[in-house]
């Protein structure tokens, strides 16, 4: 029982707490301002540490708080040695409330940057021509945009950032000064609280019983 339970204490701890140290910031570039913010979003995916990967602020993101995407010029190398941008809008546009980065609890932002790292984890194990056709179809189907942010919740609560999105998404769902249809888009796109929340309970009981097993 005293081992049960000193590996359950692992599975639940903080991870951003045990785990920052261990993140490789070679091949990060972090503005300063989100600097810790990133790297406890970064310490939930142990499988990115050799992965460079860029946050860089921009002006303006179209229809985005956030948005990530291949580097253009390691577009073409294999899957293994290719990089990223999680381009971060200055000024963010959220129906009709603007915010600026300091506005905005950091959690909501860890939780934020797991979400765009969700992706990430989705687009590492596509081809260059695979990237071409996923990029194609975000564009033009509803479905696909519903499934592809989906798919990044998903990376995000299995690598334990729960917590974190769903702070994310009552920032947004819970904000008075934000309409309710703005507030429909994103329940109709995204994750809701309760399918994030049911995914969450799955995979606590999930590592619960794999604890046990050891």
């Amino acid at each position: 029982m005293l081992l049960t339970r000193l590996l359950l204490t692992f599975l639940y701890f903080p991870l951003s707490m045990i785990a920052q140290d261990s993140v490789n910031l070679d091949n990060k570039v972090i503005p300063k301002n989100i600097e810790k913010e990133a790297i406890t979003a970064l310490s939930h995916y142990p499988e990115l540490n050799d992965t460079e990967i860029i946050f860089q602020f921009k002006d303006t993101i179209k229809k985005s708080t956030m948005q990530a995407q291949p580097k253009f010029s390691s577009f073409l190398k294999s899957k293994n040695n290719r990089s990223y941008i999680i381009l971060i809008s200055r000024n963010i546009q959220i129906d009709q409330k603007e915010f600026t980065i300091n506005d905005i609890p950091s959690d909501v932002i860890v939780g934020w940057l797991g979400h765009e790292l969700g992706h990430v984890m989705d687009y590492r194990d596509r081809s260059a021509v695979g990237m071409l056709i996923f990029g194609a179809k975000y564009l033009f189907s509803s479905h696909h945009i519903k499934e592809v942010e989906r798919a990044a919740d998903t990376f995000a609560i299995q690598h334990g950032m729960g917590d974190y999105i769903l702070m994310t998404k009552n920032f947004i769902l819970e904000n008075a000064s934000i309409s309710e249809r703005y507030k429909d888009r994103i329940r109709n796109f995204y994750m809701s609280p309760e399918e994030a929340m049911h995914l969450i309970n799955d995979h606590s009981e999930k590592a619960k019983k794999e604890a046990l097993d050891l």
